[in-house]
């Protein structure tokens, strides 16, 4: 698991680009290809934790509920209704009649079970085609019942105000059972789902391709097919981009920004998004396993340098784990640690922890990350300025989270990391549970 116990406080990420080149590709009007920063590291969205592979499981699959177009409202999605009790802790969704997966298998209550016990139930038979990291979305839920063909409640264990919220994010997206039968731990290679696009074809390291569902319940999308291609370095995700190689574009490093907004054959699209960059600290050894180093860092870190010089102002500092884009739930009276060096030299001499030699598990992209390898950069310049030296291990993003998921133990003192919130409970609830702390 994640190790988000303690929060150095870097940038929250506003800003999500899309670049699109109708005037230079040479590539069919039917087609969209769009540039990933790696190919997904699997195609079962209950298995998955990462932007990356979220993008291509949005046209897959659908869920209970989804978020309405450019915002965090909950509309109905294969559930056209639902009520909770009176006391929330009973979901009740009706879904909707005549859906088929992609397989031709049925859309029923019974397939909505299927998806949250393999979940949630460690005796189910197809648990072991997790792992599912992100469970923990669902872990109020003490039990699914089907009541009807297409009727389906969730019992809670007590109320629980972000769940429809959860149910709406990719891991709440519904799978066809009988595809995780016949593929078992290969699904996610194999995928089936009810969304808008059909899975074609996964080539390793060069593409995936999703062709429309003429078929789909919303109405059949408007282009015939979408080719999604891993291109790990940034750099050539931009000269793909203006050769026309690739129609979109995501996670542009903000020193091509420029360059793209003043060419008239491109739109950039900005948005502002719930993103949060963090480091992950291993608490359980080394010189973070004392709480003046970890304090210590966040003195010497210059947060203001990274959003200003790296980021070039496509970001703002972050105060605690609830990204700014949630204006009802975040406050703004929080102030972050100021940039002192003093006082992290006199934290860093006063554990004892004067020239410790740290391990840095840097990612080349991915997770929203604009600019991870020169923001790693920094950070070893700034804390090598108080006296630890800085070892940075880059790794392209699947290799990466390979790397970090299991946990720092043993391997590395910090690692970068970047989150998307669908709901400002979600982070305190997977960073500050007791069940988070380290032993």
């Amino acid at each position: 698991m994640f190790n988000f116990t303690r929060w150095p406080r870097l940038s929250v990420v506003l800003l999500a680009w899309a670049l699109s080149v109708p005037a230079l590709a040479q590539i069919p009007d039917n087609v969209l290809v769009v540039a990933q920063i790696a190919e997904p590291k699997s195609l079962d969205p209950q298995a998955v934790t990462a932007v990356n592979d979220f993008r291509i499981l949005m046209n897959v699959y659908d869920g209970l509920v989804r978020y309405q177009d450019g915002a965090l409202e909950v509309t109905p999605g294969l559930a056209e209704s639902w009520d909770i009790s009176a006391d929330g802790t009973l979901y009740t969704f009706k879904l909707r009649q005549g859906v088929n997966f992609h397989d031709g298998s049925p859309l029923n209550a019974e397939a909505v079970k299927f998806n949250f016990d393999r979940m949630l139930r460690e005796d189910h038979p197809y648990h072991d085609t997790g792992p599912f990291p992100l469970s923990f979305f669902f872990s109020a839920i003490q039990e699914t019942t089907v009541l009807d063909e297409y009727t389906v409640q969730f019992k809670l264990d007590g109320p629980y105000a972000p769940l429809l919220s959860n149910l709406a994010y990719p891991t709440g997206l519904i799978v066809s059972p009988a595809a995780v039968q016949q593929h078992g731990k290969e699904f996610g290679r194999h995928p089936s789902g009810t969304g808008p696009y059909t899975f074609k074809e996964w080539a390793s390291n060069q593409h995936v391709i999703v062709e429309r569902n003429a078929d789909y319940w919303d109405g059949a999308p408007a282009m015939e097919t979408v080719v999604f291609r891993p291109i790990t370095d940034a750099n050539t995700r931009v000269a793909e981009m203006l050769s026309g190689g690739v129609d979109l574009m995501v996670e542009v490093p903000p020193d091509s920004l420029q360059q793209f907004n003043s060419n008239a054959a491109f739109n950039v699209y900005e948005q502002a998004g719930p993103h949060l960059w963090f480091l992950i600290l291993n608490l359980k050894e080394g010189p973070f396993a004392d709480k003046r180093v970890r304090q210590a860092i966040n003195y010497a870190i210059d947060k203001k340098a990274l959003v200003d010089n790296i980021l070039q102002g496509t970001a703002t500092i972050a105060t605690g784990p609830t990204p700014a884009a949630f204006a009802w739930a975040y406050n703004d009276k929080l102030e972050p640690y100021p940039y002192d060096p003093e006082k992290a030299q006199a934290l860093i001499k006063e554990a004892g922890a004067e020239g410790a030699e740290l391990t840095f598990y840097v990612t080349e992209g991915g997770s929203g990350m604009l600019d991870p390898v020169p923001m790693g950069t920094a950070i070893q310049a700034d804390l090598a300025k108080v006296g630890l030296t800085v070892n940075i291990e880059t790794y392209e993003w699947n290799t990466f989270l390979g790397k970090v998921n299991p946990g720092l133990e043993g391997k590395a003192d910090m690692a970068e990391m970047a989150w998307m919130t669908n709901d400002p409970d979600t982070l305190p609830f997977l960073a500050l549970r007791t069940a988070a702390w380290p032993d």
